[in-house]
């Protein structure tokens, strides 16, 4: 009997040892046997073909500062004039890309850079990517900024003050942040780091924020000024 067991036991050990050296072999496979695939159709093509430059537009600020307002205000600018835009919107993305994810510090770091990952690559394929998204910590932005190359992210601020922002409260998240039902919610128990250095700031003037077109406005002449809108 006790040979037997002896027996099993060895065997056992064998196993363990066999399953993870697997585990090593494909964990070294994971991150070391890969090798970037070039495409035919570069950049410049892309970019060529839709007549615009590939870019991020990053729509940081509080919930209810009007991010999404204005992200919708200028695709639908950029669509009039034939150029083509795709909006990651914050929200709409936690329903798939990162269901998975929730609001804990590391969560949405996790949030901002997998964003970052797909707008880069929207940027890539010559789209002008508008993402917009609270997206509250200053290290999570510059990390998104610096994955792409030749200043390609576009950092807007939307600077609306916090009194503003919980007096419009569309999606009564401030009230049920106030009542201690939400926790981590930005701009009342967890900050919000405003840019130190943003492309472009939109705020109110003299109490009045300008209208989603004005707005839009903009953003689009800041584009049309960098080049964005063509290609030469």
């Amino acid at each position: 009997m006790c040979s037997v067991l002896s027996n099993i036991i060895n065997q056992s050990s064998k196993l363990s040892e066999v399953s993870e050296e697997k585990f090593v072999m494909s964990t070294l496979s994971n991150s070391t046997n890969i090798f970037w695939q070039e495409s035919p159709v570069g950049k410049l093509d892309r970019q060529k073909l839709l007549n615009q430059k590939g870019c991020v537009v990053w729509i940081t600020g509080l919930s209810g500062s009007g991010k999404s307002t204005l992200a919708c205000s200028l695709s639908r600018e950029l669509h009039s004039r034939g150029k083509l835009s795709y909006i990651l919107d914050g929200d709409n993305l936690r329903h798939g890309l990162n269901k998975n994810l929730g609001f804990k510090q590391e969560d949405r770091t996790e949030n901002i850079r997998r964003v970052g990952e797909v707008a880069k690559l929207f940027a890539d394929a010559g789209l002008i990517c508008i993402a917009s998204l609270i997206s509250p910590y200053r290290k999570d932005r510059d990390a998104c900024r610096a994955m792409l190359p030749d200043a390609n992210f576009i950092e807007v601020f939307m600077n609306m003050p916090l009194e503003l922002c919980e007096a419009r409260d569309t999606k009564g998240l401030y009230k049920l942040a106030r009542s201690g039902k939400i926790k981590g919610f930005t701009g009342i128990d967890d900050p919000y780091e405003p840019p130190l250095s943003c492309e472009i700031e939109i705020q109110q003037k003299d109490g009045v924020c300008a209208a989603p077109g004005a707005m839009a406005g903009q953003v689009v002449s800041y584009l049309e000024e960098k080049g964005y809108l063509q290609c030469q």
